[in-house]
This record gives structure tokens, C-alpha cells and sequence, in this order.
């Protein structure tokens, strides 16, 4: 009973399942995100979406670019701007690596995961990814359909 307890507020908010096809994530990291206060309502709403969105470092600083937050009805006075630049929170030891990986290595910073934690706070997970080529595409599509084929045959023969 404890560990539902715990888990109450953890709620996934969007999700880029694209991302897994086009990109080869090799790492990932959790970052918070500093949002107004429509956003959070309407984040709470379900309003949210990540899928054509990147992230950035510009001047020592993580930057979510292109991310989509529904308005907020009851906001009409205080509302926000649906695709504005939103600042993301990580260490400075983080903000080094990363800023390696994408300026030194070519890697790109994708959006997986946007959601509340078990405390209640927004929280975007960053894929350290590298493109893949459609060949690259083709082979994890095929070796997906393989495994699924794989679990049909040994449904069947139970």
C-alpha cells in the first residue's frame, strides 16, 4: 500500500515515441523545467507536446525549443505563450557532458519524456542521441518484428 502512496502524483504528461525510431539514445537525463503558472495548469490537463521539439545549450544554459503547452482557459489575463524557449534545470556537471556531446561529438538532446514525478514536480527527460540513417531504421524495424513474430510462435505452441 506504501508504494502506491508513493506514486500517486507521478503522471506522464507527453511522450516522444518517435524519438526511439529516429534516434539511437545512447543516454538520457532528468531535468526539471521552469514553467509559469498557466502552464502547470494546464500541463495538469494533459496539454502538452513534445514530439517536434529539441533541446539546446546556448551560453551555459539547457533550453527546450519548440515544445508545445496548451493555453490554460481560465488564464485570460495571465496566460503564456504556447511555443516559447523554456529553460531546463541541470548541474553544472551535466551542463559540461552535455555541451561535450552535442558541440564535440555532433549528438543531439531529445525530448522523451515529460511528466510529473512522485513529488509533483515537472520533469522532462533528455535523450543523448545520434541520428540514424534509414538503413539503421530498417534493421531495428526488422529485428522488432522479429521479436514479436518470436512471441507468436511461442504463444502458438504452448
Amino acid at each position: 500500500m506504501a508504494k502506491t502512496d508513493e506514486n500517486k502524483n507521478y503522471k506522464v504528461i507527453a511522450e516522444n515515441r518517435r524519438a526511439r525510431f529516429d534516434y539511437a539514445i545512447e543516454d538520457d537525463i532528468e531535468c526539471g523545467i521552469i514553467l509559469e503558472g498557466s502552464e502547470v495548469k494546464s500541463l495538469r490537463l494533459g496539454g502538452a507536446n513534445i514530439a517536434e521539439s529539441y533541446a539546446t545549450v546556448d551560453e551555459h544554459e539547457l533550453w527546450l525549443v519548440n515544445s508545445y503547452v496548451a493555453p490554460y482557459a481560465q488564464a485570460k489575463t495571465f496566460g503564456h505563450e504556447e511555443k516559447r524557449r523554456r529553460k531546463l534545470l541541470v548541474s553544472k556537471r551535466e551542463m559540461a557532458r552535455l555541451w561535450n556531446d552535442t558541440q564535440r561529438k555532433g549528438m543531439t538532446l531529445v525530448p522523451l519524456v515529460l511528466y510529473f514525478n512522485h513529488r509533483g514536480l515537472a520533469k522532462l527527460k533528455i535523450g543523448i542521441a545520434k541520428g540514424k540513417k534509414n538503413h539503421d531504421k530498417r534493421e531495428s524495424e526488422a529485428k522488432c518484428d522479429w521479436g514479436r513474430q518470436k512471441q507468436r510462435l511461442l504463444k502458438e505452441h504452448r
